[in-house]
């Protein structure tokens, strides 16, 4: 493996339901290289999704440690945690979250605004993501007048638009038909070959698990031993 980029070390996520404690993840420990196309998988409640967001910044732990590039993102401030998650994340959701009323450029350029770019900086950087995505014609399209598959092209292009450390997409796939889930995979293994992408993925589907290098699989919070390399 190559340098890790994310070091988990004793990681345990419990939430409280009332006068019970469930237990989402329980210390759990994993290395990730840089430049890795990672799939976590398991079953509903596993703990996956928990996983990825603690790593996104989005949750915290209950105890243990995250580091991302030397940097334990689980005792930052909630100002410090924000900036640096605008900086080294990209996050790809299920359900696109793009703005209706904005264009396919002016999504993309949302992260940007957190900036010091110019407004013609964020523009351009804005535009090389669209292209990158294979969508720099349909900059002006609003997300109605988009595909179910151009529209998490376009998620990813927002990904990409602060040109981020890690990109993490929670069941990318889950919402699109076979042909534009097996585009918006191909379009994840081109950032992660050919631009060196470290990515993490959560699914469900084993043949969108298929594009990635190396496989894990939680089960009630834990890590298995069923993961491995790619065959």
């Amino acid at each position: 493996m190559s340098q890790p980029i994310v070091q988990i070390r004793e990681l345990s996520k419990i939430y409280r339901q009332g006068e019970i404690d469930v237990v989402a993840l329980d210390r759990v420990s994993l290395d990730i290289g840089d430049g890795e196309f990672v799939a976590l998988m398991g079953p509903s409640g596993s703990g996956k999704s928990t996983l990825l967001h603690i790593i996104a910044g989005i949750d915290r732990p209950t105890s243990g440690a995250c580091h991302i590039q030397e940097t334990d993102v689980a005792v930052l401030s909630e100002s410090a945690l924000a900036n640096w998650r605008n900086n080294s994340v990209g996050f790809v959701f299920q359900t696109f979250n793009l703005i209706p009323v904005l264009t396919a450029l002016e999504n993309v350029e949302l992260p940007l605004l957190l900036t010091r770019l110019s407004a013609a900086e964020r523009r351009e950087h804005a535009m090389t993501a669209l292209e990158l995505v294979g969508l720099g014609d349909r900059w002006r399209h609003l997300p109605r007048q988009l595909s179910g598959g151009q529209e998490q092209r376009v998620a990813i292009a927002r990904a990409l638009a602060t040109d981020p450390v890690l990109i993490l997409a929670d069941e990318p796939t889950g919402n699109l038909d076979a042909h534009s889930a097996a585009e918006v995979m191909n379009l994840l293994t081109t950032l992660n070959r050919e631009m060196g992408k470290t990515i993490i993925i959560v699914t469900h589907d084993p043949k969108a698990a298929h594009y990635a290098g190396r496989t894990l699989h939680l089960e009630k919070g834990e890590l298995s031993n069923g993961g491995g390399e790619r065959t």
